[in-house]
């Protein structure tokens, strides 16, 4: 790679990683398809949620890949497409600069869902700010201590699509926040799969995720886990809301999800890893699709 040659954007690409965004988009996606399902949707509100999310995502990546890179955690050959701060096109004084940017603009959605959605709105973004920055940054990461999953689940499934529902209807119900239960499993499930793949490394580097803590066969274990119960979770709310009978399509997904499934339970080797975490990112995009669809019937 001629680094200096490296264009602006795609060195900052390889920062922002832009197939991440799909991730943090599925949870709002539903959101926004619940709204306005329900008929009281709002635009401004929904596009500002997809932005702030999108801004909040490129935060966490910002974030991760310097924290990372200072506590050992990360080296040069260790990811394809390689990150730009780790082969020297990005230094960290201009990672920093990167992630003050970001919060900068992050205010501008934010300022706006508050004003719309009061003090909850406030408290939801003063959290996932927090939780961005001190998964890697700080003296105990909490990513090191093995609250990854938990607080990717939280931040990726109920309150995203809660507080995306929230922010145009200034209405919750349970059905909502029982919808954010799949976008926030897949999310862990991409999660786990970067765990079970950097296992070595993190041992190394005492990044206690759960699977340094338990083995990566429970990390297998839970993958499958968190496919299966996403993808059951459009019958568990028709049963309880008897509506909207069309979400349970987006169950469908459970089995474009077989290939990752079948790379989890056999590999562990980084380029096949990758592929596995393409592919729940992808999954995770067409149920939210397929369910925020399914939600107008």
């Amino acid at each position: 790679m001629n680094k200096k040659t490296l264009s602006f954007f795609k060195k900052w690409a390889m920062a922002i990683r832009p197939s991440s965004l799909l991730l943090s988009s599925s949870s709002v996606i539903i959101g926004i398809g619940m709204a306005f399902g329900d008929g009281i949707g709002h635009w401004p509100s929904a596009i500002c949620a997809l932005v702030g999310a999108w801004l909040l995502q490129m935060l966490v990546n910002l974030v991760n890949d310097h924290g990372d890179l200072e506590k050992g955690a990360d080296k040069e050959g260790d990811f394809d497409p390689m990150r730009g701060i780790l082969v020297g096109v990005i230094s960290l004084k201009e990672m920093r600069q990167a992630i003050l940017i970001v919060i900068f603009l992050l205010l501008f959605p934010c300022a706006y869902l508050i004003s719309r959605a009061s003090w909850p709105i406030l408290l939801v973004a003063l959290c996932s700010v927090a939780a961005a920055i001190f998964y890697t940054a700080g003296k105990k990461p909490l990513g090191y201590i093995g609250l990854g999953d938990l607080l990717v689940f939280i931040f990726f499934g109920p309150v995203a699509v809660a507080g995306t529902y929230f922010v145009q209807t200034h209405e919750m119900n349970l059905a909502v926040v029982l919808a954010g239960i799949a976008p926030g499993l897949l999310a862990v499930g991409v999660l786990t799969i970067n765990n079970i793949r950097d296992h070595a490394r993190d041992q190394s580097v005492n990044k206690k995720t759960l699977v340094v803590r338990l083995g990566k066969d429970f990390g297998r274990r839970e993958y499958v886990f968190s496919v299966f119960i996403a993808c059951i979770m459009p019958f568990i709310i028709f049963i309880l809301t008897r509506q909207h009978l069309g979400t349970v399509l987006a169950s469908g997904a459970y089995f474009l999800a077989f290939p990752a499934i079948s790379i989890v339970l056999r590999d562990s080797e980084t380029q096949i890893m990758n592929q596995a975490i393409g592919i729940t990112v992808q999954v995770c995009l067409i149920y939210s699709v397929i369910f925020s669809a399914g939600w107008f019937f």
